[in-house]
């Protein structure tokens, strides 16, 4: 199995994973079944035989899902890959946000029952340039438009996050799992048109004169502005955000985009909601204004010295 992968391929991986994570430490896998983390166990096999485990989450949305991962499992044996199949129940609701809200927390529960070290998924560049696309379309702002980063955080904890195919392509990957034999899981919802990045991929499967890496490359140089955004936002929050008689006075000096940060941390430092976009920047354009206007359950006024919020009085019965 592990003899038709080309030995370039694997010092590629390598190189890359190594980049990423050089301590010591084993490093779990997430291997769904699909050509693109089959793939990456596959190189990671070769590369890494002795610092990785594996797990497959079965979500239980299809019929073939627990099948599916037991074909990792096998495919890990042969491997001499320890696996864990992790079942959840994914919450009614926007399925596919349920969905990785329930993978990632199972993913790491299993990181810290194993005493491992970080977590690896295969997101590459056509995936880069997909959610770049799929944003660009619902006109969103930078934070929306940034793509992952090659180290992050596993969602609501500390558990480095490592995506060490990010400039390779899924024919690459593909490829990668034909060459090795094994036969990997084809989702039907990645071919569902009721989807948005299913009826993207299969646009983008048409025309041949976008640039896919060029595409996930704005989507890094796009995260990167993310970044220094955040950090401006950070400290014009240390030096112009103060607490009021009943909330927290704001005035303002940076530009817009920083701005509409601020506020958004505002909200959720009184509200204790994440506020949408296109409320906050309403909110913005009247304080303005100077006009008075409210957010979730937050009034907001445009004072001579800058801006005021606070929550809303109670209505009278």
């Amino acid at each position: 199995m592990l003899s038709a992968i080309d030995i370039a391929l694997i010092e590629r991986f390598r190189k890359a994973l190594t980049a990423l994570w050089p301590g010591d430490g084993r490093i779990g896998l997430a291997v769904s079944g699909g050509p693109d983390s089959l793939a990456m166990l596959l190189l990671a096999a070769r590369a890494f035989p002795d610092r990785i485990e594996a797990a497959t989450v079965d979500h239980g949305l299809r019929p073939e899902s627990a099948a599916e991962a037991a074909m990792v499992a096998r495919a890990c044996e042969s491997l001499g890959i320890a696996h864990e199949t992790l079942a959840v129940a994914v919450e009614p609701g926007n399925i596919q946000a349920e969905a990785r809200n329930a993978r990632y927390g199972a993913l790491a529960a299993w990181i810290e029952r194993r005493g491992l070290s970080a977590l690896a998924t295969a997101h590459h560049a056509d995936d880069q340039a997909e959610t770049l696309l799929l944003r660009l379309n619902r006109g969103s702002g930078v934070a929306g438009l940034a793509g992952v980063r090659p180290l992050g955080r596993v969602p609501g904890t500390a558990i480095p996050l490592l995506r060490p195919l990010l400039d390779w392509r899924r024919a690459e990957l593909a490829g990668v799992v034909a060459g090795s034999g094994l036969q990997a899981v084809q989702d039907p919802s990645n071919a569902d048109p009721r989807f948005d990045r299913a009826r993207l991929r299969l646009a983008l499967a048409e025309v041949d004169w976008l640039d896919v890496p060029a595409l996930a490359s704005s989507a890094a140089n796009l995260a990167d502005a993310d970044v220094a955004l955040a950090w401006a936002a950070a400290r014009e929050w240390e030096e112009c955000v103060s607490k009021a008689p009943m909330g927290l006075a704001y005035r303002p000096r940076a530009p817009r985009a920083i701005a509409l940060r601020v506020i958004s941390q505002i909200v959720r430092e009184l509200d204790g909601e994440e506020p949408r976009g296109s409320a906050v920047a309403r909110l913005f354009d009247s304080l303005i204004a100077r006009q008075p206007a409210s957010i979730g359950k937050l009034v907001a006024r445009a004072g001579s010295d800058g801006w005021t919020f606070m929550k809303a009085p109670a209505r009278r019965a």
